[in-house]
């Protein structure tokens, strides 16, 4: 590719994109040198990773999707997450018998990622399926696994369906789409379903849509961060940050002992608010409004306490504006359930075009489908079977995932994109990193590389147990980068947090910072966590300290 470099960071004018695998990275600039703009480069990206990336990620997976549309200025949302099945008695079986959270095809929610991708592409692509799916194809038939070949036949159905339709490029892109979930392929993957006994049915798959919404926004100093709704958890970042915006954070210092204590008590209040009000806005009525809003905030914000760290579970109440008691003294719960990791996806374009994905699918041992090569994660496991609670499973409910992009604008144009592969970490690392940008002026190979940390003081995700209290991780905790000073360590020891340390990432982070100035697209992804970036018309590196090439 003409003036393009695949290493860990780039920069350049021409577009640029942040991954996982490297040659899902070169999909996406393929693509974009070939004329495709962002949401092109974004499928072609996305169905690379499925192969690159199997096992944090597959085809049949699911891929929230914020998307800046240059030419309306207007960032919307793509919900490209499957649901629960819509008959009652399938529904009624996980109340009776609870939600499979070890590995198990009954836990399997309807795939998202296929009808995501075509869905991008019919509303804010230029490129047929055909040429987007060019990259990936080469992946497979150059593949080394038995089911490359049945997943390349699947999609080579699709690209068939799309050849021998009439009309315009939409109309085209769905009857491929179409092919896939009403069509001859969903009858096959029906009959997978009921050889291993999972809960889906055609009807599923034919009902399913990947709905555009609007985003939840907050200002922060200056900037506007966007992010989905509360079928994810990405409101977290949205309350946390308007918490923190009480704080003169810059003063502190970076990764300061009060810089990561205040950071990790925001987040324990925003993490309860979660874990309490969280679920599918369509199924559940979510205060949103009251979370955000500036009352609330305040009387929230004067439960940190600056000298000591907290081990309660405080979730507020934003019906009556009121900060919340303990109604909990969690114990921490060591069981730990199986987790089959995510990846990331950050574009841009040369038209001012950005997209932050965030792909995943929860294997936990599924095994694809002998017939299409499609596999399908757990995902229903991040919902649970707590009568009333707002996201306890319903008939066609999406899980309250915790997949959750970034999309950050000024001045009505986009700035920063972020995804982070980590399950309940991901917020976490995106606060980190966003932060390292607009506290600290770090650039993206800069935000992504720095010294991070996090807290388990939260219900675990991936845990369906129908009692929320046995879900809580460990109260109280915080983990921190081996390289973040000791005595900022022993500090936050002496206000009372349960300290651990790991030399290993935390998370995997990608990210893209667009200078509105000069165009220059800066991308980066931390190579500790194996991800990749490059850019069109590149500029040479900035060398950073202590890093080197992959």
């Amino acid at each position: 590719m003409k003036g393009a470099m695949i290493s860990w960071q780039a920069s350049g004018k021409g577009g640029a994109v942040a991954a996982g695998g490297s040659e899902a990275v070169a999909a996406g600039l393929q693509l974009l040198e070939q004329g495709g703009n962002a949401a092109d480069a974004a499928a072609g990206t996305l169905l690379a990773l499925a192969i690159t990336d199997y096992g944090s990620y597959a085809i049949g997976g699911e891929i929230p999707f914020i998307i800046y549309d240059a030419n309306k200025q207007q960032v919307k949302v793509l919900g490209g997450v499957g649901r629960a099945p819509l008959n009652q008695n399938a529904i009624d079986w996980y109340y009776a018998n609870d939600i499979p959270d070890q590995g198990s095809y009954k836990a399997m929610p309807v795939p998202g990622a296929v009808h995501l991708c075509l869905t991008a592409l019919e509303l804010y692509g230029t490129k047929s399926f055909e040429q987007v799916v060019q990259p990936a194809l080469a992946l497979l038939d150059a593949g080394w696994s038995w089911w490359y070949a049945k997943t390349a036949a699947t999609l080579r159905k699709m690209v068939e369906r799309e050849q021998h339709t009439r009309g315009t490029r939409e109309e085209k892109l769905r009857a491929a789409r179409d092919r896939f979930y009403k069509g001859d392929i969903a009858d096959d993957l029906v009959a997978w379903y009921q050889d291993v006994g999972a809960l889906l049915r055609k009807e599923d798959l034919a009902a399913h849509v990947t709905p555009v919404e609007d985003p939840v926004s907050v200002s922060y100093r200056g900037y506007i961060v966007h992010k989905c709704d509360t079928w994810t958890q990405g409101p977290v970042l949205c309350q946390t940050l308007r918490l923190l915006e009480g704080y003169n954070l810059q003063s502190m210092g970076h990764l300061s002992a009060d810089y990561i204590h205040v950071l990790t008590e925001a987040m324990k209040l925003a993490y309860a608010d979660r874990d309490m009000y969280y679920g599918d806005p369509v199924f559940a009525d979510v205060p949103m409004a009251e979370l955000l809003s500036d009352e609330y905030t305040n009387i929230r914000r004067g439960l940190i306490d600056m000298a000591n760290a907290s081990f309660d579970r405080r979730p507020g109440d934003p019906y009556n504006i009121q900060p919340g008691e303990s109604k909990h003294d969690p114990s921490g719960n060591s069981v730990r359930t199986p987790i089959s990791d995510t990846t990331t996806c950050v574009i841009a374009d040369r038209w001012g075009n950005v997209v932050a994905a965030t792909p995943s699918c929860n294997l936990c041992g599924n095994q694809p489908d002998p017939t299409t090569g499609v596999v399908q994660g757990n995902r229903l496991r991040s919902l649970n079977t707590t009568p009333g609670h707002p996201n306890c499973i319903q008939p066609g409910k999406r899980p309250r995932v915790t997949l959750t992009p970034t999309l950050v604008t000024q001045n009505s144009k986009p700035v920063v994109a972020v995804s982070v592969a980590g399950g309940d970490l991901q917020d976490q690392t995106t606060l980190n990193v966003l932060l390292n940008h607009i506290e600290f002026g770090m650039l993206p190979e800069q935000a992504v590389t720095a010294p991070r940390f996090n807290t388990d003081h939260m219900e675990n995700s991936f845990d369906s147990d129908p009692d929320r209290d046995r879900a809580f991780m460990s109260p109280g905790s915080i983990r921190v980068h081996t390289t973040v000073a000791s005595r900022v360590q022993n500090e936050l020891k002496n206000r009372g947090h349960n300290l651990s340390t790991t030399s290993e990432a935390i998370a995997a982070p990608v990210m893209i910072y667009i200078e509105q100035d000069t165009g220059i697209i800066h991308a980066a992804g931390d190579p500790n966590a194996r991800r990749h970036a490059g850019a069109l018309d590149a500029l040479s590196p900035t060398p950073v300290a202590g890093r080197t090439e992959s």
